[in-house]
């Protein structure tokens, strides 16, 4: 399965900085400009994970695969963008394609970017939040207006409840909806605000090493006390866009050697993916042979039948069964013949529910 977030935000909060950090160099055009970013750019990173270097000298390999995330930097929204003010709603449909919306607020003080927003990142965030519940009344409205062939009242109330949630000025993902209702939401019509969100707070080096959890806490206060819910630490993550920026430009032991410096354990881009999977539920497993070690994302409580799914759809239909060993004990008895000499190799049929860093080999019929 593909993950991809959408990094949004009001112009000049360090969104274009941050993602041309993450891609490690400059696709997106940053600029102290409200309007800098005039389409919507996409890049795909690998997911770090030491576990695949561990694995390649063990099965003699040398061709690691990562997982991916893929980062969609969208324009700076302003307030009055789902009625076409600033860039306009069409950049708001480019946040339909993400699995989360990661919302980079302003926590920083610097006089020489222009600041578009209140200077309060929740207020800033609401800004944003308030266009995704327009485009989503807009969306909801729409499609209470098209005339069914036939009459489904329980379809209809589930519209009629969710404008009403919106028109109140309340997200989707605070509404309590049934499992007939979430379809609904899921394949019909496909809302921005029922996406699940995290915080990047923007904020300087040193807020960063000293992982000043005050300031997350503060920021979840204050969502609190504007009627937002939901939201927890493992939500927020503290980023220094500017310090990203610079890490770009090193290698990996000169960057191992400045966030260990700096008292920092992991550089952004790690922190924002492990949140990302922990939000979205997410987990990897691996396959490891002599053509390559390759990491698979996929959800948790994943069946080993729809695992296998992820590499080839039609595995689904024609698995037998898995041949599945933990990493650790793959590590540890230096492959899968040390490790089945240990008992340590398990045979997994379709009722196995994959665990995270299992290594797998999938038996697949004709």
């Amino acid at each position: 399965m593909s993950l991809s977030v959408g990094i949004v935000g009001l112009p000049n909060v360090g969104k274009s900085t941050l993602f041309n950090a993450l891609l490690s160099k400059q696709q997106a055009f940053a600029a102290n400009y409200p309007f800098a970013t005039i389409e919507p750019n996409v890049g795909v990173v690998p997911v770090p994970d030491e576990r695949l270097a561990t694995l390649a000298p063990i099965v003699n390999t040398t061709k690691l695969v990562p997982a991916t995330v893929t980062f969609l930097d969208i324009a700076g929204l302003v307030k009055g963008a789902a009625q076409g003010e600033g860039l306009g709603n069409k950049f708001l449909s480019h946040i339909r394609e993400a699995s989360v919306i990661l919302h980079v607020v302003r926590s920083f003080a610097d006089p020489n970017v222009v600041q578009t927003g209140s200077g309060d990142s929740v207020e800033d965030y609401l800004t944003i939040e308030t266009e995704l519940q327009l485009a989503d009344l807009a969306t909801v409205e729409k499609v209470k207006g098209t005339r069914s062939k036939v009459k489904d009242e329980k379809r209809e109330a589930a519209l009629e409840k969710i404008y009403t949630h919106l028109q109140d000025g309340k997200s989707v993902r605070q509404l309590d909806l049934t499992e007939d209702e979430q379809l609904i939401v899921d394949r019909e019509l496909f809302l921005l605000t029922a996406k699940p969100i995290l915080f990047a707070l923007n904020t300087d080096e040193q807020a960063v090493s000293q992982k000043h959890s005050d300031t997350v806490t503060q920021f979840i206060s204050k969502l609190r006390e504007k009627g937002v819910v939901g939201v927890s630490e493992k939500d927020v993550v503290l980023i220094c866009a500017k310090l990203e920026e610079e890490l770009a430009g090193f290698d990996e032991s000169e960057k191992k050697e400045y966030l260990e410096s700096a008292g920092i354990s992991r550089t952004g881009l790690e922190t924002l993916i492990a949140a990302a999977y922990q939000r979205l539920g997410l987990q990897s497993f691996l396959t490891a042979g002599e053509l390559e070690v390759r990491a698979w994302t996929i959800n948790k409580e994943t069946l080993a039948p729809d695992a296998a799914g992820v590499i080839h759809t039609d595995f689904v239909k024609h698995f037998i069964s898995a041949k599945v060993c933990s990493y650790a004990d793959f590590v540890e008895h230096k492959g899968w013949k040390g490790a089945a000499e240990k008992g340590k190799v398990r045979t997994e049929g379709k009722t196995y529910i994959m665990q995270e860093g299992d290594i797998v080999e999938f038996m697949i019929g004709k």
